[in-house]
């Protein structure tokens, strides 16, 4: 695929961020198609639907829905009950049910088909979720926590597993590869984990096999006092911010935002790519035979990296920044292609998926 046969298929690329926005972009000429309103808070998180009808948008105490197949700049449902910043969410295959993880230690079960917008699972940790990461077999959520816990939550039975990659360190992101072999996990000192998954179908619970560890960024220098954690998993410092501007320098902090300097993984489909982000102004493209750097993708001026998502033949790689900017990205070459320019203030989290 080149940038110009993006024109050719049906791609939704959404970008939401600090200045309260979710922005729907014509990918192969970078113009903004439709700009809708989230005006309660940041966007910490965007996923959209198996059935591509619907956007949710992670924020804070609320998962508010949008509706993709019309003009509507509002939201249409709005998911309530978490306290604190909602860090994550996704969906179940069949879109049956949508999964979250917040600020507020709990990790939800929501279903979908329900008119009332019941939450009939929750598990519960110690500590704020920085992540949830649903397992291909649709029934096992992998959870990770500011403690450095990682948890295999068994929705069949309820019962739950935990894993402590390293002391000291809290988990930000998690991802499994598409073919169910493969997971990763970042922590705010910079350091990737690698598992093979074996099992994990039918009655038999996934199991862990230390593969990897490898240093995939370098470490922040910042920390600061506060308490709360932030949303969106992005790590290294053990803190928050919340107004992340250009111009403030992260200094800004608030109750409602915190973001970390470490980042978010995502498999390339062929299971082959893993790329993760970082407070280090990067973004790097690994190849998952031998862990060896592909590539690093890096703009002057481009701050904090915050999302990634790799496109469905995996020759690109879109990225979302603290300048305000979402990135296209060539994989070949790391050279970037396209600038999607619209947000005021950092992008924060981004969702693609072909639709053709």
């Amino acid at each position: 695929m080149t940038i110009d046969n993006l024109e050719n298929d049906q791609i939704i690329f959404a970008t939401g961020g600090y200045d309260h926005t979710i922005k729907l972009w014509q990918t192969h000429t970078g113009i903004c198609n439709r700009t809708m309103q989230h005006a309660e808070s940041q966007v910490n998180a965007l996923e959209i639907t198996p059935d591509k009808q619907l956007l949710a948008a992670a924020s804070y105490q609320h998962i508010y829905m949008y509706d993709l197949a019309s003009n509507n700049p509002n939201a249409i449902v709005n998911y309530e009950g978490t306290s604190k910043n909602v860090t994550s969410v996704g969906f179940q295959e069949d879109g049956k049910w949508m999964y979250s993880g917040g600020e507020d230690n709990r990790a939800r079960i929501w279903d979908l088909r329900s008119k009332n917008n019941q939450c009939p699972k929750i598990f519960e940790v110690q500590a704020a979720i920085n992540c949830v990461c649903l397992h291909p077999n649709q029934t096992e959520l992998f959870v990770g926590d500011q403690n450095g816990i990682i948890y295999r939550w068994d929705l069949r039975t309820d019962n739950n597993e935990q894993l402590i990659p390293e002391n000291d360190a809290m988990i930000l992101d998690i991802s499994i590869s598409p073919d169910g072999y493969l997971m990763a996990s970042v922590n705010n000192k910079g350091r990737c984990y690698i598992w093979s998954l074996i099992s994990g179908t039918l009655d038999i619970p996934t199991k862990l096999i230390p593969k990897h560890k490898f240093e995939a960024h370098k470490r922040h220098a910042l920390k600061f006092p506060h308490l709360h954690f932030r949303s969106l998993p992005l790590a290294s410092v053990v803190e928050c911010f919340h107004n992340l501007y250009p111009d403030n320098d992260h200094k800004s902090i608030s109750h409602k935002t915190k973001k970390y300097c470490y980042h978010f993984f995502l498999y390339e489909t062929t299971s082959s790519l893993l790329v993760t982000t970082s407070a280090d102004q990067t973004a790097k493209i690994w190849n998952t035979a031998d862990f060896s750097l592909l590539q690093e993708l890096k703009q002057e001026n481009q701050r904090w990296v915050w999302d990634a998502a790799f496109s469905a033949d995996g020759q690109y790689v879109f990225t979302a920044s603290s300048d305000g900017y979402a990135k296209l990205w060539n994989v070949k070459t790391g050279a970037m292609e396209r600038e999607y320019a619209g947000h005021q203030k950092a992008v924060t989290a981004l969702a693609f998926r072909d639709v053709s």
